[in-house]
Protein backbone atom coordinates (compact mmCIF):
# COMPACT_ATOMS: atom_id res chain seq x y z
CA UNK A 1 0.00 0.00 0.00
CA UNK A 2 1.55 3.34 -1.01
CA UNK A 3 2.47 5.77 1.74
CA UNK A 4 0.45 8.98 2.11
CA UNK A 5 3.55 11.17 1.87
CA UNK A 6 5.16 10.76 -1.54
CA UNK A 7 8.52 11.79 -0.07
CA UNK A 8 8.41 8.65 2.10
CA UNK A 9 7.76 6.27 -0.79
CA UNK A 10 11.22 4.71 -0.51
CA UNK A 11 11.31 4.58 3.28
CA UNK A 12 11.02 1.37 5.25
CA UNK A 13 8.32 0.35 7.69
CA UNK A 14 8.69 -3.09 9.28
CA UNK A 15 7.40 -4.99 12.29
CA UNK A 16 10.45 -7.16 13.02
CA UNK A 17 14.13 -7.04 11.98
CA UNK A 18 16.15 -9.60 10.04
CA UNK A 19 18.66 -10.92 12.56
CA UNK A 20 21.05 -13.81 13.06
CA UNK A 21 20.78 -16.04 16.13
CA UNK A 22 23.84 -14.48 17.75
CA UNK A 23 22.56 -10.90 17.56
CA UNK A 24 19.10 -11.95 18.72
CA UNK A 25 20.61 -13.43 21.89
CA UNK A 26 20.09 -16.54 23.99
CA UNK A 27 16.96 -15.31 25.75
CA UNK A 28 13.82 -16.34 23.81
CA UNK A 29 11.86 -13.54 25.53
CA UNK A 30 13.30 -10.12 24.75
CA UNK A 31 11.86 -6.64 24.66
CA UNK A 32 12.55 -4.47 21.63
CA UNK A 33 12.06 -0.77 21.09
CA UNK A 34 10.92 0.30 17.64
CA UNK A 35 11.44 3.69 16.02
CA UNK A 36 10.12 4.29 12.52
CA UNK A 37 12.53 6.22 10.30
CA UNK A 38 14.96 6.31 13.21
CA UNK A 39 18.11 6.64 11.10
CA UNK A 40 19.43 6.38 7.57
CA UNK A 41 20.78 3.12 6.20
CA UNK A 42 24.54 2.69 6.35
CA UNK A 43 24.60 1.50 2.73
CA UNK A 44 21.80 3.12 0.71
CA UNK A 45 21.18 6.15 3.00
CA UNK A 46 17.39 5.64 3.02
CA UNK A 47 15.48 6.04 6.33
CA UNK A 48 14.36 2.77 7.91
CA UNK A 49 12.75 1.37 11.05
CA UNK A 50 15.32 1.03 13.83
CA UNK A 51 15.03 -1.75 16.42
CA UNK A 52 16.98 -1.74 19.69
CA UNK A 53 17.21 -4.53 22.27
CA UNK A 54 19.43 -6.22 24.86
CA UNK A 55 20.45 -9.71 23.66
CA UNK A 56 21.05 -11.04 27.17
CA UNK A 57 22.44 -10.44 30.64
CA UNK A 58 25.85 -8.81 30.51
CA UNK A 59 25.50 -7.88 26.84
CA UNK A 60 25.37 -4.45 25.28
CA UNK A 61 22.28 -3.02 23.65
CA UNK A 62 22.23 -3.76 19.94
CA UNK A 63 20.53 -1.97 17.08
CA UNK A 64 19.84 -2.46 13.38
CA UNK A 65 22.13 -0.47 11.10
CA UNK A 66 20.94 -1.13 7.53
CA UNK A 67 17.71 -1.04 5.54
CA UNK A 68 15.78 -4.32 5.50
CA UNK A 69 15.79 -4.58 1.70
CA UNK A 70 19.58 -4.16 1.70
CA UNK A 71 19.80 -7.09 4.13
CA UNK A 72 17.57 -9.23 1.90
CA UNK A 73 19.64 -8.43 -1.19
CA UNK A 74 22.80 -9.79 0.44
CA UNK A 75 21.09 -12.34 2.74
CA UNK A 76 22.75 -10.88 5.83
CA UNK A 77 21.88 -9.80 9.36
CA UNK A 78 20.73 -6.20 9.77
CA UNK A 79 23.05 -5.70 12.73
CA UNK A 80 26.32 -7.64 12.31
CA UNK A 81 26.16 -7.82 8.48
CA UNK A 82 27.21 -11.49 8.49
CA UNK A 83 25.69 -14.08 6.16
CA UNK A 84 22.57 -15.65 7.66
CA UNK A 85 23.34 -19.15 6.40
CA UNK A 86 27.06 -19.48 7.13
CA UNK A 87 27.71 -16.75 9.72
CA UNK A 88 30.64 -15.44 7.65
CA UNK A 89 31.57 -12.02 6.24
CA UNK A 90 30.12 -11.29 2.81
CA UNK A 91 33.59 -11.10 1.28
CA UNK A 92 34.32 -14.70 2.28
CA UNK A 93 31.01 -15.96 0.89
CA UNK A 94 31.18 -13.90 -2.32
CA UNK A 95 34.78 -14.92 -3.01
CA UNK A 96 34.08 -18.62 -2.44
CA UNK A 97 30.95 -18.66 -4.61
CA UNK A 98 32.22 -16.30 -7.29
CA UNK A 99 29.47 -13.75 -6.67
CA UNK A 100 29.79 -10.70 -8.90
CA UNK A 101 28.93 -7.56 -7.00
CA UNK A 102 27.30 -5.14 -9.43
CA UNK A 103 26.08 -2.63 -6.85
CA UNK A 104 26.92 1.01 -7.74
CA UNK A 105 29.25 3.10 -5.63
CA UNK A 106 27.66 6.57 -5.58
CA UNK A 107 25.00 7.38 -2.97
CA UNK A 108 22.27 8.27 -5.49
CA UNK A 109 22.86 5.18 -7.64
CA UNK A 110 22.96 2.94 -4.56
CA UNK A 111 19.53 4.19 -3.51
CA UNK A 112 18.19 3.69 -7.04
CA UNK A 113 19.65 0.16 -7.16
CA UNK A 114 18.08 -0.72 -3.79
CA UNK A 115 14.69 0.58 -4.94
CA UNK A 116 14.85 -1.55 -8.08
CA UNK A 117 15.75 -4.66 -6.07
CA UNK A 118 12.92 -3.96 -3.65
CA UNK A 119 10.46 -3.67 -6.55
CA UNK A 120 11.63 -7.04 -7.93
CA UNK A 121 11.17 -8.69 -4.54
CA UNK A 122 7.66 -7.31 -4.21
CA UNK A 123 6.83 -8.55 -7.71
CA UNK A 124 7.96 -12.05 -6.75
CA UNK A 125 10.67 -12.24 -9.40
CA UNK A 126 13.95 -14.13 -9.38
CA UNK A 127 15.24 -11.86 -6.63
CA UNK A 128 12.41 -12.68 -4.22
CA UNK A 129 14.66 -14.94 -2.19
CA UNK A 130 17.96 -13.12 -2.55
CA UNK A 131 19.72 -10.63 -4.74
CA UNK A 132 22.76 -12.83 -5.12
CA UNK A 133 23.90 -13.90 -8.57
CA UNK A 134 25.89 -16.96 -7.53
CA UNK A 135 27.95 -19.12 -9.85
CA UNK A 136 26.07 -22.44 -9.97
CA UNK A 137 29.23 -24.50 -10.58
CA UNK A 138 31.06 -23.32 -7.43
CA UNK A 139 30.95 -26.74 -5.74
CA UNK A 140 34.42 -26.27 -4.25
CA UNK A 141 33.38 -22.88 -2.92
CA UNK A 142 30.35 -24.32 -1.18
CA UNK A 143 32.55 -26.98 0.40
CA UNK A 144 34.86 -24.22 1.62
CA UNK A 145 31.94 -22.37 3.22
CA UNK A 146 30.74 -25.54 4.93
CA UNK A 147 34.18 -25.93 6.52
CA UNK A 148 34.32 -22.30 7.65
CA UNK A 149 30.67 -21.90 8.68
CA UNK A 150 29.90 -21.03 12.28
CA UNK A 151 27.07 -23.38 13.19
CA UNK A 152 26.63 -22.34 16.83
CA UNK A 153 25.84 -18.82 18.09
CA UNK A 154 28.85 -16.79 19.17
CA UNK A 155 27.43 -14.73 22.04
CA UNK A 156 30.85 -13.33 22.93
CA UNK A 157 30.25 -10.90 20.08
CA UNK A 158 27.52 -9.25 22.19
CA UNK A 159 29.89 -8.17 24.96
CA UNK A 160 29.90 -4.51 26.05
CA UNK A 161 32.29 -2.12 24.37
CA UNK A 162 35.62 -1.17 25.94
CA UNK A 163 35.36 1.60 28.54
CA UNK A 164 36.98 4.71 27.06
CA UNK A 165 37.51 6.19 30.53
CA UNK A 166 39.39 3.04 31.62
CA UNK A 167 41.67 3.34 28.59
CA UNK A 168 42.50 6.91 29.67
CA UNK A 169 42.89 5.77 33.29
CA UNK A 170 39.98 7.90 34.50
CA UNK A 171 37.19 5.39 35.21
CA UNK A 172 36.25 5.37 38.91
CA UNK A 173 33.20 3.08 38.70
CA UNK A 174 35.14 -0.13 39.21
CA UNK A 175 33.05 -3.30 39.01
CA UNK A 176 29.88 -1.20 38.62
CA UNK A 177 31.00 -0.01 35.22
CA UNK A 178 28.85 -1.62 32.49
CA UNK A 179 31.71 -1.49 29.98
CA UNK A 180 34.75 -3.73 29.63
CA UNK A 181 37.89 -2.76 31.50
CA UNK A 182 40.60 -3.92 29.13
CA UNK A 183 42.97 -2.43 26.61
CA UNK A 184 41.55 -2.32 23.09
CA UNK A 185 43.34 -4.26 20.38
CA UNK A 186 45.03 -1.89 17.97
CA UNK A 187 45.23 -3.92 14.75
CA UNK A 188 43.69 -3.93 11.30
CA UNK A 189 40.72 -6.00 12.51
CA UNK A 190 39.56 -2.98 14.53
CA UNK A 191 39.35 -0.81 11.41
CA UNK A 192 36.19 -1.79 9.57
CA UNK A 193 33.33 0.16 8.07
CA UNK A 194 29.80 -0.70 7.00
CA UNK A 195 30.36 -0.10 3.28
CA UNK A 196 33.34 -2.47 3.04
CA UNK A 197 31.67 -5.15 5.15
CA UNK A 198 28.41 -4.95 3.20
CA UNK A 199 29.90 -4.95 -0.30
CA UNK A 200 32.65 -7.43 0.62
CA UNK A 201 35.68 -5.28 -0.17
CA UNK A 202 38.85 -4.73 1.85
CA UNK A 203 37.40 -6.46 4.91
CA UNK A 204 40.31 -7.34 7.26
CA UNK A 205 38.25 -9.97 9.10
CA UNK A 206 37.41 -11.75 5.84
CA UNK A 207 41.02 -11.57 4.74
CA UNK A 208 42.18 -13.19 7.99
CA UNK A 209 39.63 -16.01 7.68
CA UNK A 210 40.50 -16.80 4.06
CA UNK A 211 44.25 -16.60 4.67
CA UNK A 212 44.06 -19.01 7.60
CA UNK A 213 41.93 -21.45 5.60
CA UNK A 214 44.28 -21.31 2.61
CA UNK A 215 47.22 -22.18 4.87
CA UNK A 216 45.41 -25.19 6.31
CA UNK A 217 44.81 -26.39 2.74
CA UNK A 218 48.54 -26.21 1.93
CA UNK A 219 48.37 -22.86 0.13
CA UNK A 220 50.48 -20.74 2.44
CA UNK A 221 52.02 -17.92 0.36
CA UNK A 222 55.71 -18.60 -0.35
CA UNK A 223 58.29 -16.27 1.16
CA UNK A 224 59.59 -15.33 -2.28
CA UNK A 225 57.48 -12.28 -3.20
CA UNK A 226 58.37 -12.67 -6.87
CA UNK A 227 56.21 -15.80 -7.16
CA UNK A 228 52.89 -14.77 -8.69
CA UNK A 229 51.86 -18.08 -10.32
CA UNK A 230 49.51 -20.87 -9.33
CA UNK A 231 49.72 -24.43 -10.64
CA UNK A 232 46.53 -26.29 -11.61
CA UNK A 233 46.60 -30.07 -12.01
CA UNK A 234 44.08 -32.86 -12.69
CA UNK A 235 42.37 -30.79 -15.36
CA UNK A 236 39.73 -32.22 -17.63
CA UNK A 237 41.00 -33.72 -20.91
CA UNK A 238 38.62 -31.38 -22.73
CA UNK A 239 40.04 -28.24 -21.08
CA UNK A 240 41.62 -25.62 -23.30
CA UNK A 241 43.52 -22.44 -22.56
CA UNK A 242 40.43 -20.41 -23.35
CA UNK A 243 38.12 -22.46 -21.13
CA UNK A 244 40.62 -22.21 -18.27
CA UNK A 245 40.93 -18.45 -18.74
CA UNK A 246 37.16 -18.01 -18.77
CA UNK A 247 36.67 -20.09 -15.63
CA UNK A 248 39.51 -18.33 -13.80
CA UNK A 249 38.08 -14.87 -14.49
CA UNK A 250 34.54 -15.94 -13.62
CA UNK A 251 35.66 -17.38 -10.31
CA UNK A 252 37.54 -14.20 -9.36
CA UNK A 253 35.07 -11.31 -9.72
CA UNK A 254 37.33 -9.02 -7.69
CA UNK A 255 40.24 -9.52 -10.11
CA UNK A 256 40.43 -7.38 -13.24
CA UNK A 257 41.23 -9.19 -16.53
CA UNK A 258 44.36 -7.06 -16.86
CA UNK A 259 45.71 -8.56 -13.62
CA UNK A 260 45.86 -11.97 -15.30
CA UNK A 261 49.22 -12.05 -17.09
CA UNK A 262 49.03 -15.37 -18.91
CA UNK A 263 47.89 -18.99 -18.78
CA UNK A 264 50.23 -21.79 -19.86
CA UNK A 265 48.21 -24.93 -20.57
CA UNK A 266 49.98 -28.28 -20.93
CA UNK A 267 47.30 -30.54 -22.39
CA UNK A 268 49.49 -33.66 -22.38
CA UNK A 269 49.87 -33.67 -18.58
CA UNK A 270 46.47 -32.02 -17.91
CA UNK A 271 47.94 -29.11 -15.99
CA UNK A 272 48.24 -25.35 -16.35
CA UNK A 273 50.11 -22.38 -14.88
CA UNK A 274 48.04 -19.30 -14.06
CA UNK A 275 50.36 -16.29 -13.99
CA UNK A 276 49.23 -13.03 -12.36
CA UNK A 277 50.82 -9.60 -12.72
CA UNK A 278 51.05 -8.92 -8.98
CA UNK A 279 51.36 -10.90 -5.77
CA UNK A 280 48.11 -9.56 -4.24
CA UNK A 281 46.04 -10.99 -7.09
CA UNK A 282 47.80 -14.37 -6.79
CA UNK A 283 47.16 -14.53 -3.04
CA UNK A 284 43.51 -13.64 -3.56
CA UNK A 285 43.17 -16.46 -6.10
CA UNK A 286 44.88 -18.93 -3.75
CA UNK A 287 42.42 -18.03 -0.99
CA UNK A 288 39.42 -18.34 -3.32
CA UNK A 289 40.61 -21.71 -4.68
CA UNK A 290 41.68 -23.21 -1.34
CA UNK A 291 39.32 -26.16 -1.86
CA UNK A 292 40.15 -26.54 -5.53
CA UNK A 293 38.65 -25.08 -8.69
CA UNK A 294 36.03 -26.79 -10.84
CA UNK A 295 36.91 -26.46 -14.53
CA UNK A 296 35.01 -28.23 -17.32
CA UNK A 297 33.37 -30.62 -14.88
CA UNK A 298 36.60 -31.66 -13.11
CA UNK A 299 37.87 -30.50 -9.70
CA UNK A 300 41.37 -29.15 -10.37
CA UNK A 301 43.98 -29.19 -7.63
CA UNK A 302 45.69 -25.86 -6.85
CA UNK A 303 49.25 -25.26 -5.66
CA UNK A 304 51.64 -22.34 -5.59
CA UNK A 305 54.27 -22.19 -8.29
CA UNK A 306 57.97 -22.23 -7.46
CA UNK A 307 60.59 -19.71 -8.46
CA UNK A 308 63.09 -20.67 -11.12
CA UNK A 309 66.43 -21.95 -9.73
CA UNK A 310 69.17 -19.31 -9.64
CA UNK A 311 71.66 -21.35 -11.68
CA UNK A 312 69.05 -21.83 -14.40
CA UNK A 313 68.27 -18.11 -14.33
CA UNK A 314 71.97 -17.26 -14.68
CA UNK A 315 72.51 -19.57 -17.64
CA UNK A 316 69.33 -18.22 -19.21
CA UNK A 317 70.55 -14.64 -18.93
CA UNK A 318 73.92 -15.59 -20.45
CA UNK A 319 72.27 -17.24 -23.44
CA UNK A 320 71.78 -14.97 -26.49
CA UNK A 321 68.37 -16.47 -27.27
CA UNK A 322 65.46 -15.19 -25.15
CA UNK A 323 63.67 -17.76 -23.01
CA UNK A 324 60.48 -17.80 -20.97
CA UNK A 325 60.73 -18.85 -17.34
CA UNK A 326 57.93 -21.24 -16.40
CA UNK A 327 57.36 -21.81 -12.66
CA UNK A 328 57.69 -25.32 -11.28
CA UNK A 329 54.81 -26.59 -9.11
CA UNK A 330 55.42 -26.92 -5.40
CA UNK A 331 55.53 -30.52 -4.16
Amino acid sequence: MPKADINKAGWEQSDFPILCETCLGSNPFIRMSKQEYGRSCGTCARPFTVFRWNPGQGGRFKTTVIYQTCAKIKNICQTCLLDLEYGLPTQVRDTALGYKNEAPTSDINREYHAQNMEAKMQDGGDSSKSGLDINKSAAAGREMLKQLARTDPYYKRNRPHVCSFFVKGECNRGTDCPYRHEKPADNELAHQNIQDRYHGKNDPVAKKIMSAHAETQGLKPPEDESITSLFLSLLSPSSTEQSIRTRVLNSLPAIQPTQLKSIVHVAKTRCAFVNFRDRAAAEHAAQAWANGLEIDGEAASVRWGRSKPKNAAASSSASPAPSVAVPVPAP
